[in-house]
């Protein structure tokens, strides 16, 4: 990683944008329905180190060589992060490529190195965005107190969030009845304690892993732990959800996890093994063998 992304809150904190010009602009259309402060300034203002004050960034944008150069000189003076735009040997941090969702924003970024594939990265990402994106974070945010003391433990308390994003709550959300939305995720709430279906996916881990398909890639997101066989693609390994634990586990084992309520994914260099497919079936567990992209 030779750049690390970090997410700066704007509710109610000061950006500036220092010049004028297009570069200036585009930056300002950044912030457009943000809840920042944006504060513009041009010439001598742009040169004193307090117009910078309290300021959480920077961005600078001129043709100007000159006033970029002094202008982040007076904005670093204030400590405060600059980036100057098309001029990355003055700047402290880079601008992404972003997907905005209101309250999810997805950024995709080449430290500077290109900007142009950042920006065609973005349109293939973006396609996988949902719309209503936005709105189901807002809701889970806003009802994180009480998903909080429903799941005190950590580990159900995310197994329950992974299945909220993809039930009913999550989709009346999406379609924007945020009401309804709100009811059904009380609703599940309500049901805290109840034992939680496990289940168990298996999936052919040779690769390549463009291979992989849509649900595969979600499986490999939501799973509690993973049982991964030598010779598995490393590209596959990667898409694995990188908190859940990989685990060596014999057939028995992997069944008694997943009928306690762990969700587990066995991933085998070749074709899965039908025979733990259908004892897990026979179990009244929920079973399938991930498919494979089609070529």
């Amino acid at each position: 990683m030779d750049a690390f992304p970090a997410y700066y809150s704007l509710a109610g904190r000061k950006v500036v944008i220092a010049g004028s010009g297009d570069a200036a602009e585009a930056k300002a259309r950044l912030f457009e329905g943000s809840p920042a402060q944006i504060v513009r300034i041009d010439g001598r203002m742009a040169l004193d180190p307090l117009s910078y004050s309290d300021a959480v960034l920077v961005f600078i944008g001129s043709d100007d060589e000159s006033f970029c150069a002094q202008a982040a000189f007076a904005a670093r003076q204030a400590g405060v992060p600059v980036n100057v735009a098309d001029r990355p040997a003055l700047s402290d941090f880079s601008t992404p490529a972003l997907i905005d969702r209101g309250a999810v924003v997805a950024a995709v970024g080449t430290a500077g190195a290109s900007p142009i594939l950042a920006s065609i990265l973005r349109g293939d990402i973006e396609n996988h965005v949902p719309e209503g994106a936005g709105r189901l974070a807002a809701l889970l945010h806003q009802m994180r107190d009480a998903v909080r003391e429903a799941y005190p433990d950590m580990a159900d308390r995310r197994a329950f969030l992974r299945e909220t994003i993809t039930g009913p709550a999550a989709a009346a959300a999406m379609e924007g009845d945020m009401a309804a939305a709100q009811d059904l995720l009380e609703a599940s709430l309500a049901a805290a304690g109840r034992p939680r279906a496990g289940s168990l996916w298996l999936l052919d881990g040779r690769g390549p892993v463009d291979l992989l398909s849509i649900r595969a890639v979600r499986a490999l997101g939501e799973v509690d732990a993973a049982v991964v066989e030598d010779g598995v693609d490393a590209g596959i390994k990667s898409r694995i959800r990188r908190d859940a634990p990989r685990l060596i586990l014999s057939a028995g084992e992997i069944l008694a996890r997943a009928l306690a309520g762990n969700r587990l994914v066995v991933i085998t260099a070749g074709p899965p093994a039908t025979a733990l497919l259908e004892t897990a079936r026979a179990e009244g567990l929920a079973a399938e063998i991930l498919p494979r992209a089609t070529v």
